[in-house]
Order: structure tokens, then sequence, then C-alpha cells
């Protein structure tokens, strides 16, 4: 894979594995409002939407109130079991550490509200492990729109020509298609390697050691 100047990763089953803390958050909201028969995989499967989406498709719940009432209750019980639960990937510190050595800007953008981004890096002692954060309270159109990768792309300094964009899911392909951006899928989540190879890339990786390697 070629080297860009400005990498731009999706937080969640691209740099860490959120889903315990995030499967247990549902779960609690879900079954005090009796959804106990929502699966463990659906969830997972909304990993990367908004909160609002995620309720919206996991109840057939439509009405905005009612989704935005369920956003805040997950919200309390993350203050509670994100952190905790959130793990970053074993090669995340050794492949950003590479690329920030190699003189690369590098910054995530995520639905995930920065704050939390931040709280869990410093619980893991890698504050300086990238350069820029674009969270869920930073941008007025969450993905698939672009703004929160546009507003990173300005943050790196670096052109649109020299970013990479890398994800886990639809949406992330999307994101870096409507920025008009180079796209890398890791497969770390649920989604799988012909729903990534659907979208323009210029690679699908196992995980982010395929960002080290040449060719």
């Amino acid at each position: 894979m070629k080297r860009y100047k400005t990498y731009v990763f999706d937080f969640d089953y691209t740099l860490v594995d959120s889903s315990r803390g995030i499967v247990t958050c549902f779960r609690h909201v879900l079954d005090r409002h009796g959804y106990a028969d929502v699966t463990e995989m659906s969830i997972k499967r909304t990993i990367g939407k908004t909160l609002e989406q995620s309720f919206s498709i996991l109840t057939g719940i439509n009405d905005m109130e009612t989704l935005a009432a369920y956003k805040r209750e997950y919200m309390k019980e993350a203050d509670t079991h994100m952190t905790v639960n959130t793990f970053l990937f074993p090669e995340t510190v050794e492949v950003l550490r590479s690329l920030k050595a190699g003189g690369a800007s590098l910054g995530i953008v995520s639905t995930k509200f920065r704050y939390r981004i931040l709280d869990l890096l410093e619980q893991r002692g890698q504050t300086g492990l990238v350069d820029f954060i674009v969270g869920g309270e930073d941008v007025q159109a969450p993905k698939p729109a672009p703004e929160g990768l546009l507003a990173a792309i300005a943050r790196s300094g670096h052109a649109k020509q020299d970013t990479l964009y890398i994800g886990d899911s639809v949406v992330d392909a999307e994101t870096a298609q409507a920025a008009g951006v180079d796209f890398a899928g890791v497969l770390h989540g649920t989604t799988t390697r012909a729903e990534l190879a659907a979208y323009p890339h210029v690679g699908i990786m196992d995980d982010l050691r395929g960002l080290l390697r040449e060719g």
C-alpha cells in the first residue's frame, strides 16, 4: 500500500474493540423497554451508526423523541460501562506509532463523542497516539456525510489525495467516497470483505498491519 501524509481512522471496530461496552449499554436500555429479544449480533451490526439510527434499526421505532430518550439512557449507561469494556486492538499502538514516526499526521473521525475517545486513550496511557479527533459532537451531519472527514483533512493541513481513511464498515466506505478520499477497509468488525469490496478502496486488510506493508 502506498504511503500517505495523513491517515484518518474510524474508532470503534477499527482502532478498538468496544463491542462489549456497546452491547452492554444497548442491552440495559433495550431490556428496560421490553426489547430483550434483540440479539447481540444485531447490536454489533449497528456499530458505526448514530445511536438514534441504531435504536431505530433494533426496535423499529421512528419517533425521534423516543429515540432521543433512548440515546440519553444509553449515554448514561456508557458513563459506567464503556471505557472499562473497550480495548485497543493488539496492533493499534504499534502501527500508529510507526506511521507517526514516518512523519504522517494521524486523526480519528467517529460518531462516538470526542470526550469518550479521549477518556479511553488517557486510561490506556496513549494520549499522544493521534494528532486530532473529530467526534460526534463536532459535526452537524454524522457519517456517511463527509463533514467530519473533511474537517479532519483541513486540520491535517494536507490535501485529499494525500489522505487515507481507514474503517471497518460500509458507513466508513460511504464516508470516504462522499469526501473524495482513498479508503482502506479493515476486517475487525462484523462487515465482510465482500461488503467492503463493493465500494472504491485501495485495500481491505485483515488488521491494521496492512498499512505498513509495501505494494
